[in-house]
């Protein structure tokens, strides 16, 4: 099959619903809700890029004197169905085709990219990339041969990019009345369920050809609960790289909604927290968004090989509680941040962080790894073809430890319970602040009236210091990361785990 020369973008109306297709070529496929199993054959036989083009293309990247050349191929369906106020808003299916291209020289990169896979275009966007270097090319691409690897991370056995809409429509519908009906306080549901495939194909001038194909759905609630003028929401999601059984066998929908009223019924009740520092216990579940933002990101290699982590330095030394060993596992079947392969093409595997204390290693990509002289260890990702990679987390885990977690409650006479979050931010010191959205006062070992507008004020290191129970159970926290204007889907996971000391501030 030729070469597609050109994108056309076609939009349908209707109520809030958007098509954009990459030409009638994919037309029958899509409407069918089939789609190649295989990425490699997907860009090879349907898109016209031969392995000759792909060498030709990573040779001229090359030629204007950089070290090593890469291409990145994607192609991604997304869809979404939303519903408020009691009927379907929104319903959209965003489709997105290109290749991005990067150079690197010493810690320099070059990069580009195109949703144009002709030929010309792409060699137009690899020169674009070489302009990095101003020599001669030196370095020729080694012969490309495809490597395999072992899948099995994700449930491909009936993805919901493939299901119908009604059924879609079902969940969401499902979800929304979960929320509502679980009490008469609610005031205002909202339920969306967003779904994507997503296929990709490495080539790089080192002779790597990989593909893979991952499935991404999350199914998401928020309900609001009104009572005598007052108004709180509470949030709950579930999903991961998993199909449409996922929601039947493992979390319903109509759990889902009936977990964001419950939150939202109990808020009405919440008072403002006691400020000041005070033992803190973090329950299992959302509590993961810490370990993520406070340890997670001071861990990343980019950081640290710049010096701009307060972890830069650390290596090998004390960092936190002997009890502490903190973790990154891409390799966790189904979970939202799992990968087989990371953006690079590097196979993933489970990076040890913080051990027994000790900070024990950086989260690599190609290029910090290049410049630190290790191994990349499979987390250099990027959001999109229009995007090159940096490190990042995929699922981050503090370990488990030997305390039972009513245990440790029972251990605080008069301290703070945190649930869930809002949100929070860090900075390159290891500062870090976090409003919750829902907490518990500790009196006398018994969690007793709720809390909302409470923030959780600390340092990482200091806190990683004051860690000093950890739960024998575990939770996980589904969240989205945003860096440097990238965002990548992620899981957290944290037991339940006291804090000895740390300041707990209140609205001001």
């Amino acid at each position: 099959m030729s070469p597609l020369n050109r994108r056309s973008f076609l939009k349908t109306g209707g109520a809030g619903v958007m098509v954009a297709a990459t030409g009638m070529l994919w037309h029958d496929l899509l409407m069918a809700g089939q789609v190649p199993p295989a990425s490699l054959s997907l860009f090879e036989e349907k898109f016209g890029v031969s392995h000759a083009d792909m060498k030709k293309i990573l040779g001229i990247a090359l030629s204007k004197g950089g070290h090593f050349s890469e291409l990145f191929f994607e192609y991604r369906i997304a869809n979404s169905v939303q519903m408020e106020e009691g009927i379907i808003k929104d319903s959209s299916e965003q489709i997105s085709l290109g290749v991005g291209i990067r150079v690197l020289k010493g810690d320099q990169t070059g990069y580009g990219y195109t949703n144009d896979l002709s030929f010309e275009k792409m060699q137009e966007t690899a020169l674009s990339a070489a302009a990095i270097a101003d020599g001669k090319g030196k370095i020729r691409v080694a012969d490309l041969n495809v490597k395999q690897f072992a899948h099995g991370l994700y449930d491909l056995h009936a993805p919901l990019h493939g299901a119908s809409l009604s059924s879609k429509v079902d969940l969401v519908k499902r979800a929304y009345a979960g929320a509502e009906k679980a009490d008469p306080r609610i005031h205002k549901v909202q339920s969306t369920l967003a779904d994507e495939i997503q296929y990709i194909t490495v080539a790089n001038s080192e002779g790597l050809v990989i593909s893979d194909v991952r499935p991404q759905v999350r199914l998401i609630c928020r309900a609001t609960a009104e009572e005598n003028g007052n108004r709180n929401t509470g949030f709950y999601s579930g999903g991961g790289r998993v199909g449409q059984r996922f929601f039947e066998s493992e979390l319903t929908p109509e759990t889902i909604g009936s977990k964001a009223a419950e939150e939202a019924v109990i808020l009405l009740s919440a008072i403002d927290p006691p400020a000041g520092e005070q033992p803190v216990v973090l329950n299992r579940d959302q509590s993961g968004v810490m370990i993520h933002e406070a340890v997670g990101h001071p861990l990343e290699a980019d950081g640290n090989r710049k010096k701009t982590s307060i972890m830069w330095d650390k290596l090998g030394q004390a960092v936190a509680n002997p009890i502490v060993t903190i973790y990154d596992d891409p390799t966790i079947p189904h979970y939202r941040g799992t990968l087989a392969i990371d953006d690079e093409g590097t196979v993933t595997k489970n990076k040890l962080l913080i051990e027994n204390g000790r900070l024990a290693g950086y989260l690599q990509d190609r290029l910090s790894a290049g410049i630190m002289g290790v191994e990349p260890d499979g987390h250099g990702r990027r959001e999109s073809y229009m995007h090159y990679p940096i490190p990042r987390m995929c699922n981050t885990v503090l370990a488990r430890g030997e305390s039972d977690p009513e245990e440790i409650i029972r251990s605080v006479k008069k301290g703070f319970y945190a649930v869930t979050y809002q949100g929070g931010q860090v900075q390159d010191s290891g500062k870090f602040t976090f409003s919750v959205n829902m907490g518990y006062l500790i009196e006398d070992g018994k969690l007793t009236r709720p809390v909302k507008n409470a923030t959780l004020i600390g340092t990482n290191v200091q806190i990683l210091n004051e860690v000093d129970m950890i739960g024998n159970d575990t939770g996980f926290f589904l969240g989205t990361c945003g860096k440097e204007g990238q965002s990548v889907p992620v899981t957290a996971g944290t037991p339940t785990l006291r804090i000895q000391n740390m300041t707990v501030g209140g609205r001001a």
